[in-house]
């Protein structure tokens, strides 16, 4: 596992201040690509510092995350999340690819969709030890190894649903031009039904919740890179019917108006 994965997409503008904070994006062995989209490791140091507030957009992906007496897997998270930092520490994530955790599961991974499990539900007993198992290891790369041989011994059979599902939702994150369902459906010989099916056994979101993420996605980066708007414009490229909408689901996403968060990426620049 050496190869970077690059910038991580759907970070909306971490609070500043002094501290130490490192953040790692790893792409997974081969053993587990058709399952994990990537490792991550964050580490932070805010010793005699005030606590940061780091929040993030949400991606219909499954996470496992190792952290000291936090461990959990964690489904898709459906609004924003939003995490304070204090004093010093350090979390390692498995990223699943959406569809990914489903062979792990056994079930619809809309099941824990906004919820978390500990890993005993899934693995067994004996994944109680990964935590310290992880956590002792000499360097991120370390930890990392320790975890990719935890789920490559305990993964069930591959099921080929997976990567179709992954290349959907990939397609999705890809295609600006993908604004409907049924587009969607259509490009891949599905119903409607069918593929609203799918998405909540393998993904645990509908795909209009996926299409509607991205295309928010979207409108953050274009915000953040702070040139003029037309907020019309920008809404009827992003699938919505008037600016109304748009400004209400990102309000609802983001915690901001996009006039504010436009605001404060020019305030903190």
């Amino acid at each position: 596992m050496t190869r970077d994965v690059g910038r991580a997409r759907g970070v909306l503008r971490a609070q500043t201040g002094p501290c130490a904070f490192q953040h790692l994006r790893i792409a997974p062995c081969e053993a587990l690509s058709d399952v994990v989209d990537h490792f991550w490791f964050v580490r932070w140091d805010l010793d005699g510092h005030l606590p940061q507030t780091r929040e993030t957009l949400p991606h219909p992906n499954v996470h496992l995350v190792i952290e000291r007496g936090l461990t959990r897997i964690f489904g898709v998270h459906s609004t924003r999340f939003t995490r304070v930092l204090k004093d010093r520490g350090c979390a390692l994530g498995v990223k699943f690819r959406a569809g990914g955790f489903r062979p792990f599961l056994g079930r619809a991974v809309s099941t824990i969709t906004d919820a978390s499990l500990p890993l005993d539900d899934v693995f067994g007993h004996d994944a109680d030890l990964l935590e310290e198992e992880v956590l002792a290891a000499d360097d991120v790369h370390g930890m990392m190894a320790i975890a990719a041989r935890f789920l490559a011994g305990r993964r069930p059979a591959a099921d080929p649903r997976v990567s179709v599902v992954a290349d959907m939702v990939a397609g999705i994150a890809a295609d600006r031009s993908l604004l409907r369902v049924e587009a969607l459906a259509d490009r891949h010989g599905l119903s409607k039904r069918a593929l609203q099916r799918m998405f909540n056994d393998y993904v645990g979101v509908s795909p209009k919740w996926v299409i509607n993420r991205y295309r928010l996605h979207e409108a953050v980066e274009r915000l953040a890179g702070g040139t003029d708007v037309d907020w019309t414009d920008l809404a009827l490229s992003l699938g919505y019917f008037d600016q109304a909408h748009f400004i209400r689901d990102f309000r609802t996403l983001v915690g901001r108006t996009p006039g504010e968060y436009v605001r404060g990426a020019a305030a903190s620049a």
